[in-house]
């Protein structure tokens, strides 16, 4: 398996130059709010998956007092096998393509970052964003994932996307495929309103959305049966030994085994609903109104947990994941976890850090580190973030 042996930041949020090495095993980012210890964990994610998980806009992660100097942004990760041989070297780069808007401060504006471009290299080569996921597999958790027990469906239907997106290329081109159809069929529903919309359009993008969407539904079907086993049992270490979580699709074209049932079934309610979407010029078919329940015994944790409660759920469904990634591709991915204590009693913070220390690689933020230090002691290296740097420290 592939180890993050060395991460290096240019002009990345509020660092200018960071090189940082890693080993194998739990690596914590301890210091004050505020320092840029989550953006460390941001920098790692994006060599996984292409994108900053905190940034609504890509040019929000760049340095503004670098960019606006026309100076580019780079994340680099060097990762090996552990023995020393090199397999890959990712590089994502945010490049300025103008000068930067003009903000004199009269009206208290935060500044504003130049356009950008964005370039992702593997070895060298030009990637994209969607080559790039599965090579360098992560699995993150972050405060805002209390929104995947506690939120709206599209939070849990991206916690799928992305996870099976790192185990299987062939659904992250059937997701694509799938927006893009829908994209354009809602298009057309807002055209059609006045009728100049060819009947044979509608058709196209129909066997567009039924044919890809049933690949979704049937891969979310498989992922939630053998994700819903793992996240029991890390729930079940996590938090009281007793309660029973279980995970329950709730899809909204019902998957079959077979796979042409499930297509047909999926005609049949798009063609039921058709009346439906016409008045809305929006597409109620399909696995974008999917969603999934989490029970835990046999009530519904999106109405009756509390927040550490539902914390613990979710670090429960991030624990899944990772264990999904490497049963599917044969390795441990990243484990990225950022101020995983908050709201945690002593009892359950010490379970979660025994649990980080069976990982090949975790990467942790916390603003206390003594508590850590206390379980984990001299099994884990330590990282002083302060002041725009970053410290290994005893």
């Amino acid at each position: 398996m592939a180890l993050l042996s060395r991460l290096s930041l240019t002009n990345f949020r509020n660092f200018r130059q960071v090189d940082i090495e890693l080993a194998a095993g739990v690596s914590v980012f301890h210091g004050g709010n505020a320092q840029g210890k989550t953006a460390l964990l941001e920098a790692a994610y994006t060599l996984a998956v292409g994108r900053a998980f905190r940034a609504a806009r890509e040019r929000e992660v760049v340095n503004f007092d670098a960019a606006r100097c026309g100076d580019a942004t780079y994340i680099t990760g060097v990762a090996n096998d552990g023995d020393g041989e090199l397999n890959l070297t990712v590089v994502v780069g945010y490049q300025p393509t103008g000068p930067a808007p003009v903000n004199d401060g009269e009206l208290g504006r935060p500044p504003v970052v130049p356009a950008i471009t964005k370039q992702i290299r593997v070895n060298r080569q030009p990637s994209t964003a969607s080559g790039l996921v599965g090579r360098l597999g992560a699995t993150l958790f972050v405060a805002d994932d209390l929104d995947l027990v506690l939120g709206p469906p599209a939070g849990r239907r991206r916690y799928l996307d992305v996870l099976i997106s790192q185990a299987n290329r062939t659904y992250l081109e059937s997701l694509q495929r799938y927006q893009a159809a829908l994209r354009n069929r809602n298009g057309l529903l807002r055209r059609q309103r006045d009728g100049s919309v060819e009947p044979d359009e509608m058709d196209y993008w129909d066997a567009q959305l039924v044919g890809t969407g049933t690949q979704i539904v049937l891969s979310r079907a498989n992922a939630l049966n053998r994700l819903s086993e793992f996240a029991q049992k890390h729930h079940g270490e996590l938090a009281e030994p007793e309660q029973v979580l279980a995970l329950t699709y709730r899809p909204n074209v019902p998957p079959c085994e077979i796979s042409e049932v499930t297509e047909g079934e999926f005609w049949r309610l798009l063609r039921q609903r058709a009346a439906r979407d016409n008045a809305t010029a929006a597409t109620a078919t399909g696995p974008h109104r999917d969603d999934f329940g989490i029970y835990v015994d046999g009530r519904d944790a999106g109405s009756f947990a509390s927040r550490g409660e539902a914390r613990t759920i979710a670090l429960a469904l991030r624990l899944a994941e990772a264990d999904y990634l490497a049963d599917v591709r044969g390795e441990d991915p990243m484990i990225l976890l950022d101020d995983v204590f908050s709201e945690m009693d002593a009892g359950r913070r010490e379970r979660v850090l025994r649990k980080t220390a069976d990982y090949r690689q975790t990467l942790m933020t916390t603003t206390d580190v003594e508590p850590v230090r206390a379980v984990l002691g001299d099994a884990a290296a330590y990282f002083r973030v302060a002041h725009n740097s970053v410290e290994r420290a005893g």
